[in-house]
């Protein structure tokens, strides 16, 4: 076959290809092709402007045996295309069916997944820096009518983009979309003055798929109130992908002061998140989200508003969002993770453990370091810290210790105070998440507690002038599970 004439079409792509940058002179690009008129389309028109791009070109097509002997046509007529083009190919086959029902997906779900994993791997073997995909300006628009009906925010308007970056079984993809200025019947008119036999997909006129009801039912109703209602909603993503480049730089500036990314939590600090414009929330939410989850599937604006609605909530609150993340609302900042405690310093106490004094006592992420020392012998060197390390009137305390968490009912009588408060409310006073208040060691005689580990002790404990004996309790945190 030899190689197509240039036409007008040509140059409307190459310069679109130019425009956007989507590729660079010793590019290695591999054209998926399905066989039908858009990737043919795609194929020799990159075929003609290979020379002018300095480009070499790769075919890869998929059969999806989901169409029995017509997939097995296809994949035969798209390798005697690239036959004729002198074209290096792969043309495989997947089991999307078999992945469908592993994965719990909707068959265009698990199709997509799989094909995109299939051309990450012929991209990655054949050294490829992007695929090119035949997506027109009509597949453009369909994706921004779907975006916004499922509630989409800017970021989904902006539908099919001319360069993507997707993650396909683990490895990352580049992708191209050089016909996104063209519609289908620019391809159509193509293949016809080519002479090219493109090969027809039967389901593409199923009504099942929500794309597809789009195409053959809305969008024709649609034109009966605006004729150019493609043209209409491929403007609407222009705009949208120009407000949205503008927001995402200015959040890139905030977010630096605002968030950080700590042990697989996004933390995000009240005073200057709670200052910045909506907008503004609103993205460093969704790319937060966006780096915890790896991707923003199902994402869509009503899963960012749901948190923007829950900023106002009182300290305490916790939130189940979508995905398994939650966001705890705390007294200085709100946490974005997938456990509400994911950050607490201190890891969980199972059970009671009676302290061996003197001596070494270890449980579960703790060693903990009792020592009987003579007042007159230690001087002033053991006053209580209110950290990790704490000292005590050993006659006071007794021998008989243990290290809990706290229970319902506990209160003790804080350094300072004249009075015993209820062990809650010191904690809310003292502003300790809630998800963190279960995990405070809490060390106890029979008859009182004597410390709340890393806040205070109580007043009754406390290394008194007439103290004979000192009592010193220092928790260090087992090397696995240290974070202070």
């Amino acid at each position: 076959m030899s190689p197509p004439k240039a036409l007008n079409l040509e140059k409307k792509v190459l310069d679109f290809v130019r425009r956007n940058h989507l590729v660079r002179a010793g590019d290695k690009i591999v054209v998926a092709v399905s066989g039908g008129p858009d990737s043919l389309c795609l194929l020799h028109i990159l075929f003609g402007l290979r020379r002018e791009l300095g480009i070499e070109l790769y075919v890869a097509h998929l059969d999806h045996q989901l169409r029995g002997a017509d997939s097995a046509a296809d994949a035969r007529y798209v390798a005697g295309v690239a036959r004729r083009l002198g074209i290096p190919f792969t043309v495989a086959s997947r089991d999307v069916r078999d992945y469908r029902s592993l994965r719990r997906l909707s068959l265009e779900e698990a199709a997509r997944e799989v094909r995109y994993a299939f051309l990450a791997e012929v991209a990655a073997a054949v050294g490829a820096a992007a695929v090119a995909v035949g997506h027109t300006a009509d597949d453009h628009a369909e994706t921004v009518l779907m975006h916004l009906l499922r509630g989409s925010g800017t970021r989904g308007l902006r539908g099919l983009l001319p360069v993507a970056r997707r993650d396909a079984a683990g490895k990352e993809l580049n992708i191209i979309r050089p016909l996104l200025e063209l519609n289908r019947r620019d391809t159509a008119n193509y293949c016809r003055r080519h002479r090219l036999s493109p090969r027809r997909d039967a389901s593409n006129f199923s009504l099942g798929p929500l794309r597809n009801r789009l195409r053959h039912r809305l969008l024709p109703e649609m034109q009966k109130y605006n004729p150019q209602i493609t043209e209409a909603l491929v403007r609407t993503a222009r705009l949208a992908a120009d407000d949205f480049e503008f927001i995402h730089g200015e959040a890139v500036k905030v977010g630096e002061k605002a968030i950080r990314l700590e042990k697989g939590a996004v933390i995000i600090d009240k005073v200057a998140f709670s200052a910045l414009p909506a907008a503004l929330k609103r993205h460093l939410l969704r790319d937060s989200i966006e780096t915890l989850l790896g991707n923003l599937k199902d994402i869509e604006a009503g899963h960012v508003e749901r948190l923007m609605d829950a900023l106002d909530k009182p300290a305490g609150k916790n939130i189940c969002l979508h995905g398994g993340l939650s966001l705890t609302i705390e007294y200085e900042r709100f946490v974005l993770g997938a456990t509400p405690g994911a950050l607490c310093p201190f890891p969980a106490i199972e059970r009671e453990v009676e302290l061996q004094i003197p001596g070494k006592t270890r449980i579960p992420g703790w060693e903990i370091e009792a020592a009987v020392i003579s007042r007159r012998a230690a001087g002033t060197s053991f006053k209580s810290d209110n950290g990790l390390i704490a000292c005590f009137d050993y006659d006071g305390t007794g021998q008989k210790l243990t290290v809990r968490n706290r229970v319902p009912g506990d209160s003790f009588q804080p350094l300072g105070m004249v009075t015993p408060k209820k062990l809650s409310r010191f904690l809310i006073d003292a502003r300790v998440p809630r998800a963190w208040r279960n995990r405070v060691p809490v060390v106890a005689s029979p008859e009182r507690i004597i410390w709340v580990v890393g806040w205070r002790i109580d007043a009754r404990a406390r290394v008194m002038v007439n103290t004979e004996k000192v009592l010193r309790l220092e928790f260090r945190r087992s090397p696995s599970n240290r974070s202070w």
